[in-house]
């Protein structure tokens, strides 16, 4: 799904044009005309129907090869492939592993349909983290994203259910290090900058569901804050003691700014029923 805010009242093809320049007339009307064009919730086929400044507008893409892949597909276009990665999945490849990873398995579906369609690694998950993962199909889109990801990325949220009643923290700032173990610590003096705001959504007797949105991407940044904080993530082995199947972590809203176009991108997963079932015991 792409979604874009209108910036001046007009007839909905030639905002269409001006909203998503990405893509050509003909694709565009196509969308129009195929039932995928939505203006503020609602499927618009009218090319002159009248939008105003600020409605949202959302392409509704479906690609038939999706069914085909291993990993649900969030959205597809000319520069982007977004994943909904799941909790046991390596991102990219280690030492120890080269082909269960989230980056060759999309890497061999895109080939599959096209021997020269090429994928590249923009950021990542942890492996116990679920959500929304980004791949670019160019190089040097993934340059430009990869040297500018905090000037670009404008939000990165989570949800998470951890342990306790925990209160709300509006960028929480500390210092993050990594030991020769690699553990990463909480520290007083030197480490990263890391920043963290936490917003609980809702809590039973034992655990709290939150949303946490990062400034900052440290390893593990999420993770230790929640746990040095005294609320650790449910089923994180490495820094809490709450057992449970999985770490109950997932990145579900995604926010970045096009770095030619400018374009506003807005990519989201829906938290998967595993966290619900858990909250709501």
């Amino acid at each position: 799904m792409m979604r874009r805010k209108v910036t001046e009242t007009g007839e909905l093809l030639t905002v269409l044009w001006q909203l998503f320049p990405e893509m050509s007339h003909k694709k565009l009307k196509n969308y129009l005309t195929g039932h995928a064009v939505l203006v503020n919730g609602q499927i618009i086929t009218q090319y002159n129907y009248v939008v105003k400044k600020e409605d949202i507008v959302e392409i509704k893409k479906e690609n038939k090869t999706h069914k085909h892949s291993t990993l649900p597909i969030l959205y597809e276009d000319e520069n982007f492939l977004v994943v909904d990665k799941p909790a046991g999945l390596l991102s990219i490849a280690t030492s120890k592993e080269k082909e269960k990873t989230a980056y060759h398995l999309m890497r061999e579906f895109i080939k599959q349909r096209n021997k020269h369609e090429k994928l590249f690694v923009v950021h990542r998950l942890d492996k116990d983290t679920s959500g929304i993962l980004l791949f670019v199909k160019h190089e040097k889109l993934k340059w430009q994203l990869q040297n500018n990801w905090n000037q670009l990325v404008k939000t990165r949220e989570y949800m998470a259910i951890v342990s306790g009643t925990i209160p709300a923290f509006s960028s929480y700032v500390c210092y993050l290090e990594e030991d020769k173990n690699y553990q990463v610590k909480v520290v007083e003096h030197g480490g990263k900058k890391a920043i963290t705001s936490i917003y609980p959504i809702f809590h039973n007797q034992r655990f709290s569901l939150v949303k946490v949105a990062i400034k900052t991407g440290r390893k593990n940044q999420i993770r230790v804050v929640l746990s040095h904080l005294g609320y650790p993530i449910v089923g994180d082995k490495k820094y809490g003691n709450i057992s449970y199947p999985r770490l109950l972590l997932h990145a579900s809203k995604l926010v970045l700014v096009h770095p030619v176009t400018h374009q506003i991108y807005t990519f989201e997963s829906k938290v998967p029923a595993s966290f619900s079932a858990l909250i709501k015991s």
